[in-house]
C-alpha cells in the first residue's frame, strides 16, 4: 500500500464514471464537475458502473498516479447522496478498498476467552 500523506483530503466522486478513463480524463472531470484542482495534492476516487471497480488519481508533487482496484467478490460501498463529491478521510478510504462498510465499520471477530 502507498503511504497517503496525512494532510491529503480524499474525495469521492457520487454516481458512476466511465472507467475506460485515464489520468486526463479523469482530471478534466475532477476540474469541470466537481470544481476541485487535481494537481492539489488531494485524491480523487470513482467508481465503475458495476460497483467493483474503482479509479484514484493524486498528483504527489512530482507526478501524476492513476490507482485501480477491482474487488474478486462484493462491491464498494458508495455514498448515495446528492451532489458531486464527498469528503472522506484516509482511514475510511483504507476500509472502503477493503471492501468494508466505511460509514459503520464493525469488529468481524471477538476472542470470547484469553489464551
Amino acid at each position: 500500500m502507498i503511504a497517503i500523506p496525512g494532510n491529503v483530503r480524499v474525495w469521492l466522486a457520487t454516481g458512476y464514471t466511465d472507467m475506460r478513463r485515464g489520468f486526463p480524463s479523469l482530471a478534466l472531470q475532477v476540474q469541470e464537475v466537481l470544481h476541485k484542482d487535481p494537481l492539489s495534492g488531494h485524491l480523487f476516487v470513482f467508481r465503475g458502473r458495476r460497483s467493483d471497480l474503482v479509479k484514484a488519481i493524486w498528483h504527489d508533487g512530482q507526478g501524476a498516479c492513476l490507482f485501480t482496484k477491482r474487488l474478486e467478490r462484493g462491491k464498494f460501498i458508495w455514498p448515495s447522496v446528492a451532489g458531486d463529491s464527498v469528503t472522506i478521510s484516509p482511514a475510511q478510504l483504507s476500509y472502503l478498498l477493503s471492501g468494508i462498510d466505511w460509514r459503520n465499520p464493525q469488529e468481524t471477530h471477538r476472542p470470547t476467552r484469553v489464551g
